[in-house]
């Protein structure tokens, strides 16, 4: 049997093709779930160097400086240090509950990630009812402290589990009531409509103006859902020596200080897209031009997302600083006053702002 040199060259170089075909096919689907990640990544670390560099300033300290320039590095640093710790586990604990609690925290913040726009038409999932998606999702991370409470067999964690458990269910009430209004106000769900909502009106247009005592009542609740200083209960040093991390070491004890800093990454996200405007600048035909209007999203491309996502994570990070500083300017709340504000203050407020934002609607039709 006489085989042709020619056609098995060919079958080669067809296969080859085959081949690389399927390898590009497998980068392409890796490269939209990567790039995120990446880029919140890099976002956790520039909000760690932001918050020791804020905090040096505030307490007239000089912070971190040895770990490459300016300090940028010393996250990475702390992070490969706790990488290569010992992970020690409970010897009379739930051993799948307290390895699972760490994680549940982390994917479930991570997964709120996947309904912030950070630009025109750059969200990775733009659903009809986004916002109310964040906060189903968000609700899932307390239960992975409290696991993570029960898991370690230790009263102190334990009850710091418990204390987030209630701190979340506190807080997560008011933060609806406030989604709802500005869904009302934006006659839709969806984060990218809340956004192009905003734009149509100029900088007058953000809902910071027209929801002010919602705006306010917004930024506490996350910050209590962030367990930023003065909520910061479930981990309270003086009481309960870490709360629910008390037992942790290692790369699960880095996970909880990833999600800590993952939650309050999303939370200011979410306060730009809902009360600042998102990716939109908000002054619309400065000089007769329309280059900073909502439009140059739609029309210039790849320039104009870079500009999206650059005015996006400008307003971000400047929201930043008032959880950084609040860290380092009130002294945290007791227990009960912790309860008492969100359901004897803020609660109601948040209803009653509610009622009036819907009857504005009513009479507005």
């Amino acid at each position: 049997m006489i085989i042709d040199t020619t056609e098995v060259q060919d079958i080669n170089s067809f296969s080859r093709f085959e081949f690389l075909k399927e390898v590009y096919g497998i980068i392409w689907f890796l490269i939209p779930i990567f790039t995120p990640v990446l880029g919140i990544t890099i976002g956790v670390l520039v909000i760690v160097w932001l918050e020791r560099e804020i905090s040096a300033g505030l307490q007239q300290r000089i912070g971190p400086e040895y770990a490459g320039p300016l300090g940028v590095l010393q996250a990475i640093a702390d992070g490969v240090k706790l990488l290569f710790k010992e992970n020690l586990l409970p010897s009379r604990g739930e051993t799948r509950l307290f390895s699972i609690g760490p994680s549940i925290a982390v994917i479930s913040i991570l997964l709120s990630y996947s309904v912030v726009p950070f630009g025109y038409r750059l969200v990775l999932a733009d659903l009809n009812m986004g916002v109310f998606l964040w906060i189903a999702i968000s609700s899932i991370a307390p239960i992975g402290l409290l696991m993570s409470g029960y898991g370690s067999n230790n009263k102190y964690s334990f009850l710091g589990g418990l204390r987030a458990a209630a701190q979340s269910i506190s807080y997560e009430i008011p933060l609806t009531l406030c989604v709802l209004s500005i869904s009302l106000l934006s006659n839709s769900s969806s984060t990218v409509d809340i956004v192009e909502a905003q734009s149509k009106y100029g900088l007058g247009g953000w809902n910071l103006w027209r929801q002010p005592i919602g705006f306010i009542i917004f930024l506490i609740s996350s910050l209590a859902e962030c367990e930023r200083l003065p909520f910061d209960l479930p981990e309270a040093e003086e009481e309960l020596v870490a709360g629910y991390q008390t037992e942790y070491s290692g790369i699960k004890f880095g996970l909880f200080y990833v999600a800590s800093y993952l939650n309050l990454l999303v939370s200011s996200l979410f306060v730009t897209v809902l009360y600042l405007g998102g990716w939109n600048i908000s002054i619309p035909n400065i000089f007769g031009s329309e280059l900073f209007d909502f439009e140059i999203n739609k029309r210039y491309g790849v320039f104009g997302a870079t500009i999206g996502i650059f005015i996006t994570l400008a307003k971000t990070y400047l929201f930043l600083f008032i959880p950084i500083t609040t860290r380092w300017t009130l002294p945290r709340l007791r227990m009960d006053q912790l309860l008492n504000l969100g359901w004897k203050f803020l609660l109601p407020i948040s209803l009653g702002n509610l009622l009036l934002t819907t009857s504005f609607q009513l009479f507005s039709l």
